[in-house]
């Protein structure tokens, strides 16, 4: 007989509540709906998470881990800035369209009633600007970037990834995505201004 491990459990129970907070949403799904599809006992899913908020905030951190992940992987190569800069807008804004209770609570109003989301929101939101900092600190060390604030920059660029974030999400075709994002990083670096 195999031995399962309380690790393998909980994450067995994160992927089924991604999949279904990802189908019905996190208004409509119910924690005795992701226990039948779990194959748990409605107090196996209370051993492992507190409530449904709970399931949901975990669901949502390891959506946003993967991206992380991706990210990490870019800034900590040894291309040059501008393209970690292009690599990982081109990344965050694919992995955006991917990760659909990621979205849903980065996105939509609904959930500002539960504390836990804006907690991630600003996390996220400062870690992405944090990374960004770093690529662009990176970038003036090097002589590629002639930046006199960075975090402000890190800042400017967040905000227009997230300008661009709601008509992603309307269409998700690649060659549309590309050509966006290539439009936002030819205005960051080389301006509208001529001469």
């Amino acid at each position: 007989m195999a031995l399962v491990y309380k690790d393998d459990v909980r994450e067995k129970i994160l992927e089924v509540a991604q999949t279904i907070f990802g189908k019905f949403g996190y208004k409509k799904t119910t924690v005795d709906e992701i226990a039948a599809a779990a194959r748990k006992a409605k107090s196996s899913i209370y051993y492992y998470f507190k409530s449904k908020e709970d399931i949901f905030e975990a669901v949502i951190e390891k959506e946003a881990s993967s991206i992380r992940e991706e990210v990490l992987k870019i800034i900590n190569s040894t291309i040059e800035p501008v393209d970690k800069i292009k690599q990982y807008v081109l990344i965050r804004m694919k992995g955006l369209t991917e990760l659909v209770n990621f979205n849903d609570a980065y996105r939509n109003q609904y959930f500002d009633h539960l504390p836990f989301i804006e907690k991630i929101r600003e996390k996220y939101d400062k870690e992405e600007i944090g990374l960004i900092a770093g690529i662009l600190n990176e970038g003036v060390a090097k002589g590629r970037f002639l930046i006199k604030d960075t975090n402000l920059t890190s800042i400017a660029i967040v905000t227009a990834m997230k300008g661009l974030e709601m008509p992603l999400f309307i269409n998700t075709e690649n060659y549309e995505l590309e050509n966006r994002v290539n439009s936002l990083l030819d205005i960051l670096f080389y301006g509208i201004v001529v001469g």
